[in-house]
Order: C-alpha cells, then sequence, then structure tokens
C-alpha cells in the first residue's frame, strides 16, 4: 500500500493491499478500496462508495459524490464498483438516493473516458464503453459490452441493451434493444441495423447472426404492430438464444422501443 503524504484519507477507509493513492486524492469516510487499485492525483472518492480491485481511478476523477438531485437529504446511499474499472480525467460516477436504488452500480471492466458521467442509481454492467463527454442520467441502465460514442446523452429510466453501438452525440430517449446500432436523426435516437461488426468480433456464430438479421426485418421493417411482430418471430425462429434475449427486451420494455 503506497499512500502519498499529501492524500487525505478518512480514519473509517478500508483500504487493500497493493493500493496506491496519489497526491492530494481525497478518500471520505465509510470507504472501501480493494486490491491493486489506483486513485490519481487530487481524485475524490465519496463516502458510501466501495471499490472492487485493480480499479484505476485517473486524476481529478469523481467515483462516490452525493447525487445531483434536489430531492436528496444525505441518507446514505452507496456506489458500488466492480473489478478492473478504468475511470478517466475528470469523469464523475454519483451515488444513488432513497427514492431510486439507493446505490449506483457498476460491473466489471468498464472503461469511462474523460468528462463522462454516471448519474444516480444508475446500473451499468460489464465490458461497456463510454467515450469522452459521454452521460448517462438518473436511473439508467446499461448491459453488457455497450459502446456509447463521444457526446451521447441518455434520459432517465431507458436501458441500452447489450453489444449495441451508439453513435456520437446520440440522444437516447427510448431503450435501445441488444444487438442494435443507433444514431440520432436530429434529435431522436434511430436504430442503422444490427452491430454486425461487433457481433463478428465478439464471437457470434454466422447462425445467430442470420437469425438476428431476419428477426429485424420482421420487427423493424415489416410494418407490422409490435405483438404481431414478436408472435411471427417466435413462430418463425425457434432455439435461436439471442433472438429470445432480443425479443425478451423489447416486451419488457417500459419507456418503449427506438426504431428505425
Amino acid at each position: 500500500m503506497a499512500i502519498h503524504p499529501t492524500a487525505l484519507v478518512h480514519s473509517s477507509a478500508q483500504v487493500a493491499a497493493g493500493v496506491e493513492i496519489g497526491p492530494y486524492a481525497i478518500i471520505e469516510e465509510h470507504v472501501r478500496i480493494g486490491a491493486g487499485t489506483t486513485i490519481g492525483a487530487h481524485a475524490v472518492i465519496g463516502k458510501w462508495t466501495e471499490l472492487g480491485e485493480h480499479n484505476q481511478i485517473f486524476h481529478m476523477a469523481s467515483v462516490g459524490a452525493a447525487p445531483q438531485d434536489l430531492k436528496y437529504k444525505g441518507e446514505e446511499c452507496w456506489t458500488r464498483l466492480g473489478n478492473g474499472n478504468v475511470i478517466r480525467e475528470f469523469a464523475t460516477i454519483h451515488r444513488g438516493t432513497v427514492t431510486g436504488h439507493a446505490e449506483t452500480v457498476m460491473g466489471n471492466n468498464n472503461l469511462m473516458m474523460a468528462y463522462s458521467h454516471v448519474a444516480h442509481d444508475c446500473r451499468v454492467g460489464n465490458g461497456n464503453v463510454m467515450a469522452n463527454v459521454a452521460t448517462l442520467a438518473g436511473h439508467v441502465t446499461i448491459q453488457d459490452n455497450v459502446i456509447l460514442g463521444g457526446l451521447v446523452a441518455i434520459h432517465q429510466f431507458v436501458t441500452v441493451g447489450s453489444y449495441t453501438m451508439l453513435g456520437g452525440g446520440t440522444l437516447v430517449g427510448l431503450d435501445i434493444p441488444p444487438y442494435m446500432i443507433a444514431t440520432s436523426d436530429k434529435r431522436n435516437a434511430r436504430l442503422r441495423g444490427l452491430n454486425l461488426i461487433g457481433l463478428k468480433r465478439r464471437g457470434f456464430s454466422d447462425g445467430a447472426i442470420s437469425s438476428l438479421k431476419k428477426a429485424y426485418k420482421t420487427l423493424f421493417m415489416a410494418d407490422l404492430k409490435q405483438a404481431d411482430a414478436i408472435a411471427k418471430v417466435r413462430s418463425e425462429i425457434v432455439g435461436c438464444a439471442e433472438v429470445d434475449n432480443l425479443l425478451d427486451f423489447i416486451e419488457k420494455s417500459e419507456r418503449g422501443i427506438c426504431r428505425g
């Protein structure tokens, strides 16, 4: 464990072996930091924050600050990060609220580039990339292996499905189904098709990709009502886990689905 003499570490903080804390960093009360994690110069780890192992918190980043929610009155709410996350300079992650999940959660191996933001009560899965200034409003869910381009802005309570890619500057107000590419058309996000290159790079089989293509045409290009399109896909494509996941996502959506 290496703590710079100018760093301020609260006496209640639990700091594991192999942690490095840089100059002028601030570690507030009720913080737990896992082995091998590095905290850069001037970074701030707010109270009620749990960091797993081998995270990299770069200089000037802020993890676990109070939410930007006028209803929040200082209640005990948490920020929890898993392992292997990279939080670049000036990125921000805010703790949860009692009117939400009471915690903001991030899984493993995520990259938040400079100035990106995760607001209160968000749930971020594993292997995601948030490019510079990508912003999640409160209560957003990002599943796994999602790429958010620079300046992407996602509305409260939106869910973005796994293996999705959002182009730079996309404004998202509705749920984005898994396996898709979306970009903005003037103001609102629109589907542009399947994330074919991403799926191939991730090792999806030719059969799964072919089935997803067929499902996409029925769901988004056949001019059918959603319930009828889902029923048609279920009857025509059997035994494809990826298609089943896509249909389940659409059926469970509460905000509604982004379309082309």
